[in-house]
């Protein structure tokens, strides 16, 4: 009778690890990129002569170094590194309060020479790595109280260092991916259920009790309640009311690329950052809006994807918290543009302006496509 060689190399059927590069990944991340860079390009051209496209086109390129870093480097090493990680995240956050420069009533920014480097945007993925590696070295207890307390201490410092810059969006980012990594992690529904109903009164109390806001909020973030739901064109609400505008004028097939009516009398602020979206519906209308979401669509499920074909609970977190910071970007940014929640500063991955939140996104890509190599098996 014939026999079978059961040697490593020759088993029928055997899995094998081998390299493997999402394509689609890839691809979608590019699309949004180009996107970004198409919006920008038109929103300046009669603003500032397309400085801040060509600005963007330099930070996408020298985002091939952190996306290539986090795309080489083996994911088990941030997780030996966490500690190390941990303490570069605190000491850098706590740089912007001694060096930081101060923009809009907000010091969130380190100058390094020609570019500003914002260490609160670094600080969401270095918490993902310290968070996942918090709970992937601490599996056997996962499930308990004291675990899931321990977690939140975790996070605490940076939330706290985030706050006082102030920067209420990238501090909710913060809460968001923690509360999908303690998920995925492993922590019981039960203590995430009461979590998750404190950060929800106490959110209530900020919305809705102006003593309770006046306290916690600072004057540039009040000034945002009052007029949500409202069609206020002339007072602190002009920046929305100008979005809705924009999207009315695209209609369904927008007004063509480069002809932007809102967007050539600059009449949206911070256009080209946090409120790029709306030149994506002037220009582009409903059919562009949908294209670009449905191209955000397909890139959180192909994060997704990497996340369900995890096997170690490490890469797992890791997939689960870029999922959950990004997609929370996404869907705050987009509803603030329309005017559903308060503006929050929170900018669109890929397409808003600016160098260190397009590194971000880029490294996360590197990182994805890294753990989805390491972890998809192969069949010969």
């Amino acid at each position: 009778m014939a026999t079978i060689s059961t040697s490593p190399g020759s088993r029928i059927g055997e899995q094998r690890r081998g390299p493997r590069i999402d394509p689609w990944l890839i691809l979608s991340a590019i699309v949004l990129v180009v996107v970004g860079l198409m919006s920008l390009y038109s929103e300046g051209a009669n603003r500032d002569g397309g400085a801040d496209f060509r600005k963007q086109v330099a930070f996408a390129l020298i985002g091939i170094v952190p996306f290539t870093v986090f795309a080489v480097i083996h994911p088990k090493f941030w997780l030996r590194a966490s500690t190390l990680l941990y303490g570069i995240n605190v000491l850098s956050l706590s740089a912007v309060l001694v060096l930081g420069s101060t923009k809009k009533g907000a010091e969130r920014w380190i100058d390094l020479g020609p570019i500003q480097f914002q260490p609160s945007e670094l600080a969401k993925l270095l918490t993902v790595l310290t968070l996942a590696a918090f709970y992937a070295n601490r599996q056997e207890s996962v499930r308990s109280l004291s675990t899931f307390l321990l977690s939140f201490l975790h996070i605490l410092p940076i939330l706290a260092l985030i706050l006082l810059q102030p920067h209420l969006g990238a501090a909710m980012v913060i809460v968001v991916l923690w509360f999908a990594i303690s998920l995925v992690g492993g922590a019981q529904i039960k203590h995430l259920g009461v979590a998750l109903a404190i950060f929800v009164t106490m959110a209530t109390l900020v919305l809705t009790v102006p003593a309770v806001s006046s306290r916690v909020l600072h004057g540039y973030q009040q000034d945002r309640l009052p007029g949500l739901g409202t069609k206020d064109s002339t007072g602190k609400n002009w920046q929305t009311a100008r979005a809705e505008i924009a999207f009315g004028v695209g209609g369904v097939v927008g007004t063509g690329y480069l002809k932007g009516e809102q967007k050539a009398g600059h009449f949206i602020p911070e256009q080209h950052n946090d409120f790029v979206f709306t030149i994506v519906g002037e220009e582009g209308g409903l059919v562009g809006c949908t294209m670009v979401l449905a191209a955000f669509g397909f890139f959180f499920y192909r994060i997704w994807v990497v996340m369900f074909n995890a096997v170690e609970p490490f890469y797992k977190m890791i997939a689960a918290g870029i999922f959950a910071a990004l997609f929370f970007h996404t869907f705050v940014n987009i509803a603030m543009v329309l005017h559903i929640v308060p503006v929050v500063g929170l900018w669109l991955p890929f397409l808003s302006y600016g160098g260190t939140a397009l590194w971000l996104c880029m490294a996360c890509v590197g990182l994805m496509l890294n753990v989805r190599r390491r972890e998809k098996p192969l069949l010969f």
